[in-house]
């Protein structure tokens, strides 16, 4: 595959494009309620709100923290937030715009990215949530702030290349759909987000070995942490010996796909 061909350089030729679509993807995924946009925020923060009490107060899970139990949860639950978005909309994606998919002309390959973009001003809301809520207890922006943007393609690679799978796979088989929203209602126990791995130190290598402990973990060490991201040699290596292998092959599944896309939807 020469480089013009890859999905950067697609991504880069098609920003003006992209961008357009994740505009309108936002506006449109709540067209037709009174609140409209107010939805994508409300739904995580009330998700925030009821962690918060059911296991910060009702469950005590902060108490062996080093740092107040709210902090904890946001900085690690923004980035599954966005995760989670990205999986269950872009899974769909191909199916959403199948009047794109039948174009010729149109390069469906960028579908998948307008999803991450759409989701992008979202997450980027929530980042300033978790920045804010910080600050309040104590940690305020440092140096190592600069690391999330790093984390953040950490974890863009690796969704993009699960989505590239699902919605390649959902055009032929339904099914995946209700198999990725079984798979998120399980991932989010499989990180550390509403507890300390530390209380399953004998069991800690379970969550260790799931790509997503790398980014939760990063975004915190990012927001109040205070550790720079080669200072976790072996997990860096390790996400991304994963992160390009799901990429690589998400890509081949979908390039594989592609050609029967239009004769099926």
């Amino acid at each position: 595959m020469s480089m013009s061909n890859t999905l950067p350089a697609e991504i880069y030729r098609n920003r003006h494009l992209i961008l357009k679509l994740a505009k309108n993807d936002l506006k449109t995924r709540f067209a037709g309620s009174y609140l409209g946009l107010v939805w994508a925020f409300v739904q995580p923060v009330v998700s925030v709100l009821i962690y918060w009490l059911v296991f910060g107060h009702g469950l005590k899970s902060g108490q062996s923290l080093d740092v107040p139990f709210l902090v904890y949860l946001v900085s690690g639950i923004v980035p599954w937030f966005y995760f989670q978005e990205v999986m269950s909309a872009g899974t769909a994606t191909l199916l959403e715009y199948s009047y794109l998919v039948k174009k010729v002309v149109f390069n469906i390959r960028v579908l998948p990215v307008v999803k991450a973009f759409s989701a992008l001003f979202v997450h980027l809301f929530f980042v300033l949530v978790a920045l804010f809520v910080a600050a309040l207890n104590g940690f305020l922006p440092g140096i190592f702030l600069i690391q999330l943007p790093y984390y953040y393609f950490c974890m863009l690679v690796f969704v993009l290349g699960l989505v590239y799978t699902t919605c390649s796979v959902v055009v032929f088989f339904r099914d995946m759909s209700q198999i990725v929203n079984i798979a998120l209602q399980f991932g989010i126990w499989s990180i550390p987000i509403m507890f300390d791995i530390r209380s399953f130190e004998h069991i800690s290598w379970l969550f260790r070995i799931n790509p997503m402990y790398y980014v939760v973990t990063g975004y915190r060490d990012a927001i109040y942490g205070n550790r720079w991201f080669f200072e976790r040699g072996f997990e860096t290596l390790y996400f991304w010996i994963w992160a390009i292998a799901v990429f690589v092959l998400g890509n081949a599944i979908f390039r594989k796909l592609r050609v029967h896309f239009a004769d099926v939807l």
